[in-house]
């Protein structure tokens, strides 16, 4: 199964003047982007071993899932050198907290072999939340994170694109699964959100925006998947119940 790029959405290059964007060099900048570039890092590395281990789930389609989490550490690399160039250290034990609900998710539905779970952790809820964060960030990223940030959210989409083909594929068999992977997964993105809205908005990404761009991206994928909109509506409810 080749991973296409999607054609539907670009990576927005709007102009914003400086009034718009934060002080970089501030220490309250700082100490926000130190969370949030931890988080981005940790989310990189955990897809990076996220794929390598749905290479091991769909031995058929190893080697595509071995390049695509490969192309996620390329990411992580790129990420800590965002950090080092406004000489922040990231809060790493902080981003692994973050993710260990989603995390210990996913290795439980590995262990137990549920693929769809694992896909729709990762390549469906994970990946929608990093574009619609990366998609906002960018408007108001320093220079260097910029240039990083535009050429990471196209491949992006190879990862999106992934989890919906196969389970577009597979749609009758597991639609059970995904409804019930969605129902205990869902909210988790929320919660996450929320504890990272002060520092978000101090990098001036509004809360709101952040969470309307997630579920906009989060439910078009789950029309491409091949769910009809009574059922994308009973999923994306789980956000808010």
């Amino acid at each position: 199964m080749q991973a296409l790029a999607s054609t539907n959405l670009a990576v927005e290059k709007e102009e914003f003047t400086s009034d718009a964007l934060p002080d970089f060099t501030s220490e309250s900048y700082k100490d926000a982007y130190s969370r949030i570039n931890a988080v981005v890092i940790e989310g990189e590395q955990e897809a990076y071993s996220n794929f390598l281990d749905l290479a091991k789930l769909i031995p058929e389609h190893a080697e595509e899932l071995v390049r695509l989490g490969k192309m996620e550490k390329k990411h992580m690399n790129g990420f800590c050198a965002c950090g080092r160039n406004l000489a922040v250290k990231p809060d790493m034990p902080f981003a692994k907290t973050f993710f260990s609900r989603l995390h210990n998710n996913f290795i439980e539905a590995f262990k137990a072999g549920n693929t769809t779970t694992c896909l729709l952790i990762q390549c469906i809820l994970i990946e929608s939340f990093a574009i619609s964060a990366y998609h906002v960030y960018i408007r108001v990223a320093d220079p260097f994170a910029k240039r990083i940030t535009e050429g990471v959210v196209q491949d992006e989409y190879l990862h999106l694109n992934y989890g919906q083909e196969w389970l577009k594929a597979n749609l009758d068999s597991v639609k059970k699964e995904l409804m019930k992977a969605n129902k205990e997964n869902l909210p988790l993105i929320k919660s996450m959100l929320d504890e990272v809205s002060n520092d978000a908005e101090i990098l001036h990404m509004d809360k709101e925006e952040l969470m309307e761009e997630f579920m906009i991206a989060y439910q078009d994928s789950l029309l491409e998947i091949g769910l009809d909109n009574r059922e994308i509506a009973r999923m994306a409810l789980a956000a808010v119940i």
